[in-house]
């Protein structure tokens, strides 16, 4: 595999995050995962702001669409309109299985949506996913950001 997955996971339920934390152990993947609890808190940390350690690039985030202070949805509108971050690759992991949520995420020029009863015992087939993801796809040199 080439450079360690980043991974931002956007989760403020603990224990889907601590199975999201399994599985990458389980499949044994190479994983630098930064977990946070709500939207706000991601656009902290992809942005440097209050003293959080910025995730290198390139990576990706994996959503939920229901957190506290910041939703999914209002987190995808600012990550869209903002000229750095804009470019950043997002997999929606919810328990929505609603076809306007679906409509809503994709207009955000998300990469996929995974429904949280779908992904498999203890989310083993979104590892299979973001690891085949990650090694197939070419990503810019430079980062993500250096085309803005």
């Amino acid at each position: 595999m080439k450079n360690p997955i980043q991974i931002l996971l956007v989760e403020d339920d603990e224990i889907d995050a601590e199975a999201v934390v399994r599985a990458f152990k389980q499949k044994r993947l190479k994983t630098s995962l930064t977990i946070v609890t709500n939207g706000i808190e991601a656009l902290q940390v992809l942005r440097g702001e209050n003293k959080q350690m910025p995730i290198s690039s390139p990576y990706l985030i994996l959503l939920d669409l229901n957190l506290p202070k910041m939703n999914g949805f209002e987190f995808l509108e600012h990550l869209r309109r903002d000229d750095k971050l804009k470019h950043s690759i997002v997999f929606v992991l919810t328990t929505s299985d609603r076809e306007t949520d679906k409509w809503a995420a994709y207009k955000h020029n998300i990469a996929g949506y995974v429904v949280k009863a779908k992904a498999g015992k203890n989310f083993i087939n979104v590892t299979k996913l973001l690891e085949t993801y990650w090694r197939t796809v070419e990503f810019p040199s430079g980062g993500m950001y250096a085309a803005s």
